[in-house]
């Protein structure tokens, strides 16, 4: 792997870029699944510089974004955020930055809040020699698809996680939406012109934000992954990003991954939700 650029310092700075890089990312995709399906009332607001997003109510999208990370909250910034998601029906979420004002924690225990789930948020630095470790195979070819093969990347993506057939459809509308966003760069790596994986870029304000990265279960060991990476990566640093992004179960192997290919830990992330009333 070429020699990187130091890493800049996990502070606040760099906990705000990470989350306004995947806030931008997930309003981008409600904003998406708003304009194809107007019925399922898709929106976002902004409070305080969190983003509160609806993306249906049992969607991975519908939280919070970036609470206490601009500016301090206040308990009428949480009345407006509670009132949102339950005008719609959804349970309020927030996933909070370590980094964020210690007021939003104060103010989530004092509102009957919990946590129950943890990200680490990876991060590596870019620069024109980015690449990745270990051996490319010459076998598997990647490429940008454009938006006339969404539903090719989107089945593609969702075949990846056949292990879970109960979300299948969920996962291949998730494909089809996510694809469609302005801000989407989607590639494909193939074998013999057959496609066997599939990965995702966002890039917002010079961070690179990886993500929708699945191999179907007859193209995996083929290193389909190691060369969507390497080319998502290429592409970042050509668009000038000098930050790369993911984020990963604490302690799973794409944790593990991730850091054999150059990415650090920047910190990890905690997810809130209202404790049960008995």
């Amino acid at each position: 792997m070429a020699e990187s650029p130091p890493f800049p310092f996990a502070d606040l700075r760099l906990s705000r870029r990470l989350e306004r890089t995947e806030a931008q990312a997930n309003l981008e995709f409600v904003e998406a699944r708003a304009q194809a399906f107007p019925g399922d009332s898709a929106r976002w607001i902004e409070v305080a510089g969190a983003h509160a997003m609806f993306d249906g109510v049992d969607s991975p999208l519908t939280q919070t974004f970036g609470l206490g990370l601009e500016a301090p909250a206040t308990s009428r910034d949480m009345d407006r955020m509670e009132a949102f998601f339950g005008d719609l029906g959804a349970p309020a979420f927030h996933e909070v930055s370590p980094l964020a004002d210690p007021s939003a924690l104060a103010l989530l225990n004092q509102r009957g809040y919990e946590p129950f789930e943890f990200t680490s948020l990876l991060f590596r630095p870019l620069g024109s020699g980015s690449t990745v470790a270990g051996q490319l195979s010459d076998r598997v070819q990647v490429r940008q698809v454009g938006v006339e093969e969404v539903d090719l990347w989107a089945r593609i993506s969702a075949r990846g996680w056949s292990e879970s057939p109960e979300l299948a459809d969920f996962l291949l509308s998730l494909g089809q939406v996510g694809a469609r966003r302005p801000g989407a760069l989607s590639f494909l790596a193939e074998v013999d012109g057959t496609p066997i994986a599939a990965g995702g870029l966002t890039i917002h304000e010079g961070v690179a934000c990886l993500g929708g990265a699945s191999t179907v279960p007859e193209g995996r060991r083929q290193g389909a992954q190691l060369a969507l990476l390497d080319a998502r990566l290429r592409c970042a640093a050509l668009r000038g990003c000098d930050l790369a992004m993911m984020g990963a179960l604490p302690g799973s192997a794409s944790q593990r991954n991730a850091e054999r290919q150059g990415f650090r830990i920047a910190y990890t992330r905690i997810k809130w939700r209202l404790r049960p009333r008995v």
